[in-house]
């Protein structure tokens, strides 16, 4: 597993480091963070920033699942195992002479097998903020901020630069993609010009304007198959988690990464 101190990312260390124990009568950030990492776990309480019976009568039950003592004081055994499964998100990939698409896609499953969702609010909890550098909130849809950390993860832990610069506005990301000459619109897309899989895809809604994103795992002959943030079971652009999905070819555009 990943040290602290080798993630790459400030934000997302801010996320997993101990910075002292939290308890009954405690208030603010810390208390909020453990709050949503109870409820990720399906020891839900309300997600407050207020510690009180409740949240500590929570943490006994998390604490007596994972075979720690039972205090209702959130230790730093009991914080790192709360945050375990962003560490694990974290933990690097060994390259293995992968290409950069295929490692983006070994990336984006490590991340969905963790199941990433909404905590806590619209586009809220510490999934959304370790895809959005931190930032979190109403009007802050998280897919291409998904597919943006996707792709930064890759870079920090391989010799591979990124293909575009990233973004959390998918319009930018197909801005970025024509610059680079790495788009590749509905109506350009043949059986025989399909990019390599592991490319990222655009949900079009206007000639300039994109509402939704995500990575194409596989090209099929009448739809492909795709990992994708910020939607739901549905396929909506401002859902609540990670999942796998399948689309079809109509209104959408392509960035190739390779």
């Amino acid at each position: 597993m990943i040290k602290i101190q080798d993630i790459p990312f400030a934000w997302a260390r801010g996320e997993v480091e101990f910075s002292g124990e939290i308890r009954r009568g405690a208030r603010g950030k810390p208390v909020r963070q453990v709050q949503e990492w109870l409820t990720y776990h399906r020891f839900p309480t309300s997600i407050d920033g207020g510690f009180g019976s409740a949240t500590e009568t929570v943490v006994k039950d998390f604490q007596k699942a994972r075979g720690l003592r039972a205090t209702g004081v959130v230790n730093e055994k009991t914080f790192c195992a709360l945050v375990q499964p962003l560490m694990q998100a974290l933990d690097p990939i060994p390259p293995g002479g992968k290409s950069f698409p295929q490692l983006v896609l070994a990336y984006a499953r490590k991340h969905v097998a963790l199941h990433p969702n909404e905590l806590g609010g619209d586009n809220g909890g510490p999934w959304v903020r370790l895809y959005m550098e931190g930032s979190q909130g109403e009007g802050l849809p998280w897919c291409a901020g998904f597919v943006t950390f996707l792709m930064k993860q890759t870079c920090a832990f391989s010799s591979f630069a990124m293909p575009i610069p990233g973004s959390v506005s998918c319009d930018t990301l197909a801005a970025q993609a024509k610059e680079a000459q790495r788009f590749v619109g509905e109506a350009d897309l043949g059986a025989g010009d399909r990019p390599e899989s592991a490319c990222v895809f655009l949900v079009r809604r206007t000639p300039t304007d994109w509402l939704h994103t995500g990575i194409v795992t596989r090209f099929e002959d009448a739809a492909f198959r795709t990992i994708e943030g910020n939607t739901n079971d549905s396929g909506s652009r401002e859902g609540f988690e990670a999942i796998e999905r399948v689309r079809g070819y109509a209104s959408k555009d392509f960035i190739a990464l390779q």
